[in-house]
Parts: structure tokens; sequence; C-alpha cells
């Protein structure tokens, strides 16, 4: 009998593919600014530590001054704000994977660096299926992944030990995460970044289908 008893999830790149939306988005903000655009293959690389670092990391170095981030930044949510539900779908085999671990009794949450706001209103919109313990996306005054604040609430919240959670991400800092909390570090292949970085960062397994999560448990 498997000793986990539940999963917390990454949001974007391991339930979601939010990357075209992302990066339609972003692009139509560099466009109105007169800056180049970017691919979504760069965008993969790019998103994963808040719209903040995304938006920063996209401006021309020589125009990365605290007003044109601001500016960008807020012009970021407003297009994405129009535009997060467009393209965006959960990955092949999420469905099912939720519903097999629901009948398992499996706990479920998602700790995501997306805006807590952005995460409640995606994850309404394609996740309302199944019942998630908690759902965090980034927080004022709670420093986002890798730092492992918002895991060890989930852990306080769900009332199970580290030990007997998996993590489930596609980005090195969830594997950092997970690490720090304890947890048991799954990297996805079928995300935004690749095996190496996954192993690099401390995944105990990598899988290429949502079902072969089944095989851990």
């Amino acid at each position: 009998m498997s000793k986990f008893k539940a999963v917390v999830f990454d949001l974007d790149g391991t339930l979601l593919n939010t990357i075209d939306d992302l990066g339609d988005s972003m692009n139509s903000v560099l466009e109105n600014m007169g800056y180049p655009i970017h691919t979504i293959p760069e965008y993969k690389i790019i998103v994963g530590k808040g719209l903040r670092n995304l938006v920063t990391n996209v401006i021309p170095p020589e125009h990365r001054n605290e007003i044109t981030i601001n500016l960008c930044l807020d012009k970021m949510l407003h297009e994405y704000g129009n535009r997060w539900g467009d393209k965006t779908r959960p990955y092949e085999g999420i469905p099912q994977l939720l519903d097999t671990l629901t009948e398992r009794n499996i706990k479920l949450a998602i700790l995501s660096n997306k805006a807590h706001h952005i995460t409640l209103k995606v994850t309404g919109k394609f996740l309302n299926r199944w019942n998630f313990e908690v759902i965090f996306g980034e927080r004022e005054d709670v420093p986002r992944k890798p730092d492992p604040a918002s895991a060890f609430e989930i852990i306080d919240i769900m009332k199970i030990s580290s030990d007997e959670i998996i993590y489930l991400g596609d980005s090195g800092s969830d594997m950092e995460t997970a690490i720090k909390a304890g947890m048991f570090p799954v990297g996805a292949l079928w995300g935004f970044r690749d095996g190496d970085e996954l192993l690099e960062h401390g995944a105990k397994k990598l899988i290429q289908t949502p079902a072969e999560l089944l095989n851990i448990l």
C-alpha cells in the first residue's frame, strides 16, 4: 500500500498548458511598446518565477528601469486578464489522473507562482470538477517558490506528514520547493522545462505522462 496520501501540483506546465496565452499576452505588450517579441519556446524557459520576473526578463536590457517595468507589468496584467482562457487547456491525461486520485481518496492541492487571484480564476474555469484542499498562487508578503513557506502552509492545512506528499511540477523551482518542504519531488516531462533541469534540482522521479504518477502511488 502506498505511503503517499496527497499530491501537490504546480499549475502552469503541469496541470494546465498556459504558455500560448502567456506568450501572446506578453508579445502584445512588447509590440505595443515597440520592443522585440519572443517565441513560445523562449517563453517556456522564462516563465515560472512570477509575472514581474517575466516582464523584467523580456524587456530589452537598455529599457529595464522601474518605471518601464511597472508600466509593462500593468499592461501585461490587463492583456493576460483578457486572454488567460483563450488557448489554455488541461494537459492530455490530467482529467483522468485527477479522477483516479479522487477515487483513491488522495488529497489534492495546487501551489503556483502565478498571481493568486489569476490562479483562482484559471483553476475555477478549468479545474472546478475536482476538490483541491488548498489552492495557492503568489500572494503578497509570502515568498514565492522555491521558498517553501507556502508548501509548509499546505502541509499544516492538510494535516499530512510532508513525507507522505508527492510534489509534481515541471521546473527546477518546483523540485527545490519539494525538497525544502520534505515532499517527494516528481518531475513532469510534458511541461515547460527538460529532464536535465528537473534532475539537477532534485527530482527523484521523472514521468512522461500524467498516468505514470499512479505507478509511484
